[in-house]
């Protein structure tokens, strides 16, 4: 047998992945299928050579939320890292954007290629051994997300991490990261109040999920909330027997940092990062909190990298281009991305008309998400912003072309390996209903714009070309979001990757 490869383990790891009919029916359940997930998860440990004790050794930070779970652990282990410069710090994320290999972090960089796919086979031919299953009910392997956790698991434990920044995939509860029995620290970001909808959950129901997460023993750690997700929050933490229960105040102290990360919403992500470290540094290494930043901690704040989110990427290629990337893909979220993007540090650099740059926006978003609500949320925001920093822009003019593009990676149809997406459906595909449906919501909320500026896109590939072709006329601006895997395509296929990630 020929030596395995990571195109290898990217193509059997693609075959985990659940369709869109899957996926739908767990969205329809309202959460019901996954409540499977933790019991199955223990056993897919054991069967690769694991007790959920042995998960301990990691010393988790554990994070959930609806909004800023990822910058929040992206802060967290900046920070961590520079108080700790001699540890080793694993940070366990999701989605990627480019490579599967960006979800396991060491030190802040992917695990290489052959070390992720070491691991990988590592497990798999575990679980293909070690067939003997305790539940009648569990797949001999499990889905993509379980798996690539399982992946990570094994290989921080290989590696002998320090400490390990774990993200919630979805939920928090029934989340499949929800299998170690004792983190060190627990923390919930922000509910977003727009995913009730989005869920067809109430925010108490949300927040219980959520709150999940909280274990016995462990401090449980929370930004302000809305007053119904605040109240189960804390019922959940006096339910699962949390050590004790605190809600993050407000950071004056961050006024004069600049954080790594764009946009004031970041703000409250950092200052729960800084609160799960000090947490963390006081239970693991008994180090008191200091009432002043540190000079690390501080360090760690300004340094903080979370590709994709709030970014500014000068194209290396193209000196006319500059990329502006916000993997947003909620109304709240995307009220954040236009007030990064319609502000005196990005669109509105220039006062002069005269230098005002060609502005393109290349959107996307999931089948069956309310696009009509986001592309409203992005020109009322814009409205607003222009209004704020007395503009005198209107946002029906504010882009000059806007491109709805599939999530597809080429032209020819095809995705790139890591980027493979099955949970489409088809007939959506390949009829472009969806970026047909954004198409008609944007004409109809700006009927004024030029119809012949309105792209339809069979790909992320054709949408590059068509602001090639804007940049052959002098500068260009292009603000990309609705979603992550619009971005991670984008970056592969404009060949941002040296600069962007």
């Amino acid at each position: 047998m020929s030596a395995r490869t990571y195109s290898d383990a990217i193509e059997h790891l693609n075959s985990l992945q659940s369709n869109f009919a899957t996926l739908e029916a767990v969205r329809l359940s309202g959460g019901r299928i996954s409540e499977s997930a933790i019991p199955e998860m223990v056993e897919y440990l054991e069967r690769i050579g694991y007790q959920q004790e042995d998960l301990n050794r990691l010393n988790v930070i554990h994070v959930t939320g609806t909004k800023g779970k990822g910058s929040t652990c992206a802060f967290t282990d900046s920070i961590l890292r520079h108080v700790r410069p001699d540890w080793k710090v694993g940070l366990y994320t999701s989605p990627h954007l480019v490579a599967v290999r960006e979800r396991i972090r060491i030190n802040g960089a992917p695990i290489s290629e052959e070390d992720f796919t070491r691991f990988f086979f590592e497990v798999w031919d575990r679980l293909e051994t070690n067939d003997n299953r305790k539940l009648s009910t569990t797949p001999s392997k499990p889905m993509y997300f379980r798996y690539v956790t399982l992946v990570a698991f094994h290989a921080f434990l290989s590696m002998k991490v320090d400490a390990t920044i774990l993200e919630v995939g979805v939920g928090g509860a029934y989340d499949s990261t929800n299998i170690v029995p004792r983190p060190v620290v627990a923390g919930v970001s922000a509910l977003g109040i727009d995913h009730t909808a989005v869920l067809g959950k109430t925010l108490r129901e949300i927040a219980w999920q959520k709150g999940g997460i909280y274990k016995e023993g462990v401090p449980a750690l929370t930004v302000n909330q809305p007053q119904e997700g605040m109240a189960m929050l804390r019922q959940q933490s006096i339910d699962l027997k949390a050590s004790e229960f605190e809600v993050v105040p407000l950071a004056p102290e961050l006024t004069d940092i600049k954080l790594g990360l764009a946009g004031v919403h970041q703000v409250q992500n950092a200052k729960l990062a800084i609160q799960l470290v000090k947490k963390f540094l006081q239970i693991h290494e008994s180090v008191e909190p200091e009432p002043e930043l540190s000079e690390s901690f501080i360090k760690g704040l300004e340094e903080t990298k979370w590709p994709g989110r709030c970014q500014t990427v000068p194209d290396p290629k193209e000196q006319t281009t500059t990329w502006f990337l916000d993997g947003a893909h909620t109304v709240e979220s995307l009220d954040c991305c236009m007030q990064w993007f319609v502000s005196p540090d990005v669109a509105l650099r220039s006062n002069d008309s005269r230098l005002r740059p060609a502005r393109v926006l290349i959107f996307n978003c999931t089948h069956g998400r309310n696009g009509s609500s986001f592309l409203g949320t992005i020109l009322a925001k814009a409205a607003s912003q222009l209004q704020l920093h007395e503009s005198a822009e209107l946002p029906g003019t504010l882009f000059d072309h806007v491109i709805f593009c599939a999530n597809v990676t080429f032209a020819d149809g095809h995705f790139k390996g890591d980027l493979t997406a099955v949970s489409i459906p088809e007939d959506d595909l390949a009829q472009l209903r969806t970026q047909q449906e954004l198409a008609a919501a944007w004409a109809t909320l700006m009927p004024s714009f030029p119809s012949q500026n309105i792209h339809v896109l069979p790909s992320i590939e054709h949408a590059v070309q068509i602001v090639r072709g804007v940049g052959k006329d002098g500068i260009v601006e292009v603000l990309v979001t609705g979603s992550l895997h619009l971005v991670g395509g984008l970056i592969e296929v404009a060949g941002l990757s040296s600069v962007a990630l």
